[in-house]
């Protein structure tokens, strides 16, 4: 099969009913239904039903409400977000509580029961809504009172007033509805569509409540077509009347030339949506093994590339035996493009140690790297310890010239952090905390299934500012007290006195400052050696001996003699020039700054004898401002002033 390229559709192919309503998320009213009419049948209604999560005190409250400083605190957690309401006064009167309660909730309400209960509910009607209270005798609730509309059976939707066209989906699924929901692509908004395709299959929408919310249309939609495939032949880039070359492939076999025209590829696309929809588009496949690209090649389960192996969640394996018809009829047979539902895949295993050994070998061959990290690594306690290990022991390698920047793990406390970083010591290393809130770049109104946020490690985000300072000012300049891009808030608020206990230990706090958003508030490595306590002085003479190192290869195999010391000591000694004029070095001369000898001093003749040529080089490193200090007193004025 060779010379011509076959297309699936074309005028004559089948076409659903469809109706269009409005933009996703919709609010329909509470207990309204939708009531479709499919192929002249009404199908049974969906309902829309809604009610919030409500947490209710198991005693009842005693009037008046007697109040300590111990007892006038409720803490509440309503749809995720923590509030703290803290009643006024010695006591306040029943009525009056929950009226205070209730005044002073966010994204809640409360209300007394006929018992005289305090119950705490959330404003979310549906399953996404819940409610949490911790213990309060005194307001009638037990540890960690919970609600969850999960559990109300009444409850079919996640959020009555955010309806997704996805829910709308399942609730047709669930009633056995002929019609599928989903969001046009163009314009995002929903569209019901008729699982029966051809002349002859309709699609009403009754009038009522839930239709107008989702901004239905009730005008009756037909489908089309004649509910078969048509198949029309390409030469070149041109596609040949459809008249003369429309094809019926039902009965085509290997080696048939229908109307004499040479039959040889189906052109096809793949849409492949995982559990998190993650979407990936494979257009303009062949189903022949000549095509160029045949779908067993680009969709294989081995790639040849290795950036496209990592990168494809999907693969297909096509048989030897298997000829494009084979493919075809697998494929269309059912008289339109089909929806697989893929089985026996998995997410993989939680890494190991080795794992991170084996994954950063990879880098050992790499000279331009000066940073090292595992994004994540500390959300597995499995391989936590082992992977900063591994981490470290790569920066450390002789010649490696790297760091490693370490994340803590997540949901820390104080003195968990301070555990972790008593469990490791190495200048080549940096530990951070806490985790960093940022908004979800997948996210879609109308998707929540999706999150809106996403909780990451800091070491992302730091190792980014250390390549930001490095640009913007030079390695010698701490990466601290700069701004974390993208960040919505911080895992943990970290304050003044949390952060005295944990910077003095080697660990670098991320923190939110009113006016001056949220930085890096911290630049020490996690070494107990006082002459590495700071991140820029280590990667600073990581990069002062890389630079030597490489910028001094030229003298390999040299003459070991004055004339090569002399050469050397003027390299380098031209390289720290240049440093200590940029600021990098500290001393008001040259001489204060850095030295460089390279001379009998510095060589035994057993070192020339062995064909050793060793230059000491000292500089004066500037350490950073960690702490400014002013120190103010009162000034008398005296008579003459």
């Amino acid at each position: 099969m060779a010379g011509t390229m076959l297309r699936l559709g074309g005028d004559t192919v089948a076409q659903p009913a469809q109706v269009s309503g409005g933009m996703a998320p919709f609010s329909p009213p509470e207990d309204s239904t939708l009531v479709l009419t499919v192929n002249g049948t009404d199908a049974p209604a969906i309902h829309f039903h809604g009610e919030p999560a409500e947490a209710v005190g198991a005693a009842a409250l005693a009037d008046p409400v007697a109040l300590t400083d111990a007892t006038r605190t409720l803490q509440v957690t309503i749809d995720g977000v923590m509030q703290t309401i803290t009643v006024p006064g010695a006591s306040i009167a029943r009525a009056d509580l929950v009226d205070f309660v209730n005044a002073a909730l966010i994204g809640g309400y409360a209300h007394r029961t006929a018992d005289q209960k305090l119950a705490i509910g959330s404003d979310r009607k549906g399953k996404l809504s819940s409610v949490i209270v911790t213990a309060n005798a005194t307001f009638g609730f037990a540890a960690n009172t919970t609600a969850s509309g999960a559990s109300i059976a009444a409850n079919d939707v996640g959020d009555l007033s955010k309806v997704t066209a996805d829910e709308i989906n399942s609730l047709l699924s669930a009633a056995s509805v002929a019609v599928r929901a989903s969001l046009a692509a163009a314009s995002g908004k929903l569209v019901l569509t008729g699982t029966d395709i051809g002349a002859g299959k309709t699609l009403a929408v009754k009038a009522g409540a839930a239709q107008v919310a989702l901004g239905l249309d009730t005008n009756l939609a037909s489908g089309s077509g004649a509910g078969t495939n048509a198949f029309y032949v390409k030469h070149g880039t041109t596609w040949m009347d459809a008249s003369n070359t429309q094809l019926d492939l039902s009965g085509l076999q290997p080696g048939d030339t229908p109307k004499k025209q040479p039959a040889d590829f189906v052109t096809v696309n793949v849409l492949t949506t995982d559990k998190d929809l993650h979407t990936a588009s494979f257009q303009g496949m062949g189903l022949d093994t000549l095509h160029p690209s045949f779908i067993g090649t680009v969709m294989a389960m081995k790639q040849t590339r290795r950036v496209a192996d990592l990168e494809n969640a999907f693969g297909i394996t096509v048989g030897s035996a298997v000829t494009a018809f084979d493919l075809r009829t697998a494929f269309f047979g059912g008289g339109q493009p089909p929806t697989f539902s893929l089985t026996g895949g998995n997410d993989g295993s939680d890494p190991i140690p080795q794992s991170y050994v084996d994954a950063l070998a990879c880098f050992e061959k790499l000279d331009d790297i000066s940073i090292v990290a595992a994004p994540g690594h500390s959300a597995f306690d499995s391989a936590y310890e082992g992977a900063q290990n591994a981490l470290i022991n790569h920066a450390e390698r002789r010649r490696a010239y790297r760091i490693a920047v370490l994340d803590s793990k997540h949901d820390q406390e104080v003195s968990d952090v301070r555990t972790a970083r008593g469990k490791i010591d190495s200048s080549y290393a940096a530990l951070y905390y806490p985790w960093v809130v940022v908004p979800n770049p997948l996210f879609r109104p109308g998707q929540d299934q999706i999150p809106r946020e996403l909780l990451l490690p800091p070491s992302g985000f730091v190792c980014g500012i250390y390549a930001r300072t490095d640009v913007e000012r030079g390695v010698f300049k701490a990466p601290a007290n700069e701004v974390v891009q993208d960040a919505l808030r911080f895992e943990k608020d970290i304050n003044f006195a949390q952060q005295e206990v944990l910077n003095p230990l080697g660990v670098n706090c991320l923190r939110f400052f009113p006016g001056r958003g949220y930085r890096v508030w911290g630049a020490r490595t996690a070494s107990s050696d006082p002459e590495w306590v700071y991140v820029n002085i280590r990667r600073y003479f990581n990069y002062l001996e890389a630079s030597i190192d490489y910028g001094t290869q030229w003298a390999v195999f040299e003459p070991n003699g004055e004339a090569l010391w002399y050469n050397i000591q003027q390299t380098i000694s031209s390289f720290l020039y240049n440093e200590w004029v940029s600021g990098a070095l500290l001393g008001a001369t040259q001489q204060e700054a850095f030295f460089v000898r390279c001379d009998r001093t510095t060589m035994t003749q057993a070192d020339l004898d062995n064909g050793r040529l060793i230059c000491l080089v000292g500089v004066a490193a500037i350490k950073p401002a960690e702490f400014v200090i002013f120190r103010i007193g009162q000034k008398t004025a005296d008579a003459k002033s």
